[in-house]
């Protein structure tokens, strides 16, 4: 059952909701349309000022034949701290603004109307892991208006007390199989799991296993197996059911693509061959709704988009993207570099908050083909003091990178994309906005004669690698460049920000032309470079570096950038 639409609202500036006693179910005066956070126009209440306390409520009913089971009420995300009431009652706390979570509210429910309540608490805090959210809650230089609250859809489910509860799906290319791992919601006991994939409508195989556990792996071997890529990317479905007596308790359907990412030869390898990544930056941002896409179809449209400019894969930049983005880069065929949200104050506290959203994150993504590697930190952002040779900052790095990688092993981790790198992230990945091919080529002229790497990037002498770490044949990926940004035509230099001192710029169709085709023959010619990331798929508020204009309408015909990115291989 979708919860989306109106709700009741109230902003609590005071901290007076708890005394009041809100949580007991009390109506709120104000109203809102989730899942729209309050910043927004698609909210309805598009104000655009700090509110750090806020709270939600709405009744429903569950259907008659709803009885017996657990009802489980999903938050797709609420940033960033809430508590939950069902009728009255308190029965969940939930941190993190970017990961679902959810609860079994089925003995708080009672016949007819229930009343359910959220209190939110979102801090303008630097410690609190929140993207390109600005700490003022203004707009300016790289950072845009703040997302509070509900920002994702939140339904009711109903599903028996056992169940599967979640499934970690493995591509084995070699062997032309899956490894599917079930997590029961019950107890270990006899059980019997059954995996049918199908192609389309049509079974290919079946799998049955009798275990005496809670978990178990499942490996379903295809004969004539079909790959996935970003030019074929085809998916199987899976019918998963688990049976106790053979009594069927319950069936999950989900899919998969089978591939591999393998990094060999400094170069990037997919479905064991060579392949040049042609990304672009993707920070998910729309100017009705900020974090919260408009509908469905305005997802899968910005998909197509970068499919059209003829990019073969996204880097998703400071923001852990509603799943239905994922879903359709699964269905539509783009590779993805996802990237945890970063605070902007080092403390033992921010790092606890980012390292415990950024393990949910890797659970709630595993299973997504389309993902090929993990960002867990972006330019230093929040760990100020690398440049100095930080130990304990360094240290972070690092056990991010092995968290990562025990939860998957089978992707790349950045540790830290863009510079200061420690000793063992998977890929050099260097962020460089020098904005013509013959200044580039000067910059890495010794790396392109046999020698070594720049020890600093292209601003600010930052290191590329810190604490006596160093480069050691990993794949170099320039996963920053271009930027250039549009002047408007009435635009004074005295007027122009912080950002044009870093990117280059262009005032007509044609000198954005000129300019992209020059920086990409430049980057054709750095062939130690296994790939790219253009800075940016879209203008966002105050930036202008976008192919697309925030409403997403193209600034030069797709087809040309298309064209300059088909000669980069």
């Amino acid at each position: 059952m979708n919860l989306n639409g109106e709700w009741e609202f109230a902003f609590d500036d005071k901290d007076e909701g708890l005394t009041l006693g809100w949580g007991l179910g009390l109506q709120l005066s104000g109203r809102i349309l989730v899942p729209f956070s309050y910043q927004c126009l698609l909210s309805g209440i598009n104000d655009k000022s700090i509110h750090e306390i806020i709270w939600y409520a709405r009744s429903f009913r569950v259907p008659s034949d709803w009885g017996g089971l657990n009802i489980l009420l999903h938050f797709g995300a609420v940033d960033y701290e809430c508590t939950v009431w069902v009728n009255g009652q308190e029965v969940g706390h939930n941190q993190g603004g970017h990961t679902p979570f959810h609860f079994n509210i089925a003995p708080y429910l009672g016949p007819g109307d229930n009343r359910l309540t959220l209190r939110v608490v979102d801090s303008q805090s630097p410690q609190q892991p929140r993207g390109k959210q600005s700490i003022s809650g203004l707009p300016h230089d790289i950072d845009y208006f703040c997302t509070s609250g509900i920002w994702q859809t939140v339904w009711l489910e109903p599903v028996h007390p056992i169940r599967i509860d979640e499934l970690a799906i493995k591509p084995i290319l070699q062997d032309s199989a899956f490894d599917i791992s079930l997590f029961l919601h019950a107890p270990s006991s006899e059980w019997k799991v059954q995996v049918e994939v199908l192609d389309g409508e049509r079974v290919v195989t079946t799998a049955t296993k009798e275990v005496f556990a809670a978990a178990t792996t499942v490996r379903v071997a295809i004969r004539d197996a079909k790959q996935w890529s970003p030019d074929s990317p085809f998916l199987y479905r899976f019918r998963i059911q688990l049976f106790s007596a053979d009594i069927l308790i319950d069936e999950v359907i989900s899919y998969g693509g089978l591939r591999s990412c393998d990094l060999r030869n400094g170069r990037f390898f997919l479905n064991g061959e060579p392949f040049y990544l042609k990304m672009v930056l993707d920070q998910g941002y729309w100017p009705e709704g900020y974090l919260t896409a408009p509908c469905d179809d305005a997802i899968r449209a910005d998909v197509e988009s970068v499919k059209q400019l003829g990019f073969n894969g996204v880097r998703k930049h400071q923001k852990i993207e509603d799943p239905r983005w994922l879903y359709w880069c699964d269905h539509l065929g783009l590779l993805v570099w996802e990237e945890m949200p970063n605070a902007r104050e080092w403390s033992t506290v921010s790092e606890e908050r980012l390292a415990s959203e950024w393990a949910r994150v890797l659970r709630r993504d595993y299973n997504h083909p389309c993902i090929m590697a993990w960002v867990p930190v972006n330019e230093s952002w929040g760990f100020p003091g690398l440049k100095e040779n930080h130990p304990a900052q360094y240290a972070f790095l690092e056990r991010m990178v092995a968290l990562t990688r025990r939860t998957d092993c089978s992707r790349a981790v950045i540790d830290n994309d863009g510079w200061e790198h420690t000793d063992i992230t998977d890929i050099c990945a260097i962020h460089d906005y020098t904005p013509t091919a013959e200044l580039l080529r000067e910059r890495y002229r010794e790396r392109m004669d046999g020698g070594e790497l720049p020890a600093h990037v292209w601003i600010d002498k930052k290191p590329l690698f810190v604490l006596g770490s160093r480069y050691r044949g990993q794949p170099i990926m320039l996963s920053e460049v271009g930027g250039f940004l549009q002047i408007p035509p009435d635009m004074p230099a005295a007027e122009r920000d912080m950002l044009f001192r870093f990117y280059g710029s262009w005032m007509t169709p044609d000198e954005l032309i000129a300019k992209y085709r020059d920086l990409m023959q430049g980057i054709a010619s750095l062939r130690f470079v296994a790939g790219f990331c253009y800075t940016q798929l879209y203008d966002i508020e105050q930036e202008t570096n976008g192919l697309l204009t925030f409403g997403r309408k193209p600034k030069v015909n797709p087809s040309e950038i298309k064209s300059i990115n088909n000669l980069l291989t």
